[in-house]
């Protein structure tokens, strides 16, 4: 750099002195120093007119480059090229490998615009969503894929969960899609639609099997039980007999909840949405659960209720209060004896928060992904002995789920657990917004 500035001001000082020699030769001082510097001018014009010219035509700049300043600058434009070159080279490799992974992957893969049409999709979306590229492309994808599912879906712009369909150009398979918002501002969409059949199928199975099973030990449970009892009451049993049949009812009983439960999460996987819904009266439905949470506790807890009496919610009644008094009834049977509970009934700006809070034993940090998990326990010994069936929060996050609700779990051990069930916003009602015939707003427990 230095060495071209050098000769930039060694070649401006040689025209000066021209300049002044030229006088001498008779010729006016301003002339001469004009016809002296025209070089050094054109120099520059000739440099400037050839490099626009280069770039503008993006011929590749090779050397010998010239020298001074000028050739800087063509050396650092050609170094500018050259760079840009190997960038592109990257991005083409790139989307040759991502063009490649995508033809390979298994599921159907469909890029949106923002207008919702069809701008790129790999071989499996022929198969799968019967969309052909790049004959469909610029075609709206429910024009390829027909279902009124998919239609109501795009246009909801809510992507929280992908919806399961049977496609009709190939009714023998069920189609699980998802769609992910993606691009600038999020206005681009990557369609993914997987073959589950066999999945559907064996849940399916896998369902009717649960709901028939436990329909059908219904009945002799209840056998069971009402012999036990008939033989507990009587005065001609034994009393060292009425300790094994104590213990048989009681293990009837508990067998006769899981079957009941067993039947709950049959019925609400049976669709994905909740059906009848209606204005629910929650802070009704939580006093009739605190008066039953108090009878199981029998004083062995402390609770504490924080609930905002005019605030319902739209959903299915029977359902919402399934999922609050699982929650309740946990802090309860899964908390030491007197141990604080925080129950929260509230609305904030994110929508309707129900909430379940203990200054228990808490929980390991690897347990709680899989606490909704059926059957699943932390403790058995303890879970069993406090009559736990291992379905409650299993029948929590399926209830939650057909209301567009979604439950967070926050524990650490020795400092308690916090259950939080947040519903979409707008589903929560004011008490004065409902029929005129409705309860009055209860009174709560403290």
């Amino acid at each position: 750099m230095l060495e071209s500035l050098l000769f930039e001001v060694l070649f401006l000082l040689v025209s000066l002195a021209v300049a002044l020699f030229l006088p001498w030769l008779g010729l006016d001082l301003a002339l001469a120093v004009l016809l002296a510097i025209l070089p050094y001018l054109g120099r520059n014009l000739y440099y400037l007119g050839h490099l626009t010219l280069l770039i503008r035509r993006r011929y590749r700049m090779v050397p010998p480059f010239p020298r001074g300043l000028w050739g800087v600058i063509y050396r650092s434009v050609a170094q500018h090229q050259q760079s840009g070159r190997k960038r592109r080279k990257r991005q083409v490799r790139f989307i040759r490998r991502f063009r490649e992974a995508a033809i390979s992957v298994p599921d159907a893969l469909v890029i949106l615009d923002r207008h919702r049409r069809i701008e790129w999709a790999n071989p499996m979306a022929a198969e799968l969503m019967n969309v052909h590229w790049p004959q469909d492309e610029g075609s709206y994808l429910t024009e390829s894929l027909h279902h009124d599912l998919l239609g109501e879906f795009l246009v909801a712009d809510e992507y929280l969960r992908p919806i399961e369909l049977a496609p009709e150009h190939n009714r023998a398979i069920t189609l699980s899609v998802r769609i992910t918002p993606f691009g600038e501002r999020k206005r681009q969409r990557l369609v993914v639609g997987r073959d589950i059949t066999k999945v559907f199928h064996l849940n399916l199975i896998r369902r009717d099997f649960v709901a028939n099973a436990s329909h059908e030990l219904r009945t002799p449970l209840t056998v069971i039980s009402g012999f036990l009892e008939n033989l507990m009451d009587s005065p001609r049993t034994p009393e060292h007999h009425r300790r094994p049949l104590q213990l048989m009812s009681s293990q009837a009983e508990r067998m006769r909840s899981i079957v009941e439960d067993l039947l709950t999460l049959s019925r609400l996987e049976m669709e994905e949405a909740a059906t009848q819904s209606e204005p629910v009266d929650v802070p009704e439905t939580l006093r009739l659960i605190l008066d039953e949470a108090r009878l199981l506790d029998a004083g062995g807890h402390e609770l504490t209720v924080d609930i905002a009496p005019d605030l319902l919610l739209k959903g299915n009644r029977l359902e919402l209060r399934s999922a609050l008094s699982n929650l309740v009834f946990n802090a309860i049977q899964h908390t030491p004896s007197e141990s604080r509970i925080w129950i929260t009934w509230r609305e904030d700006e994110d929508g309707p928060l129900f909430a379940v809070k203990d200054d228990g034993e808490g929980i390991a940090r690897e347990h709680v992904p899989r606490l909704t998990e059926r059957f699943y326990r932390v403790d058995k010994a303890r879970s069993r002995t406090s009559g736990g069936t291992g379905l409650g929060l299993a029948i929590v996050k399926h209830v939650l789920n057909r209301h567009d609700a979604r439950l967070t779990i926050e524990s650490e051990p020795g400092q308690g657990s916090t259950f939080t069930c947040r519903f979409p916003a707008g589903t929560g009602l004011k008490r004065s917004e409902r029929h005129p015939c409705d309860l009055p707003a209860p009174m709560l427990l403290s």
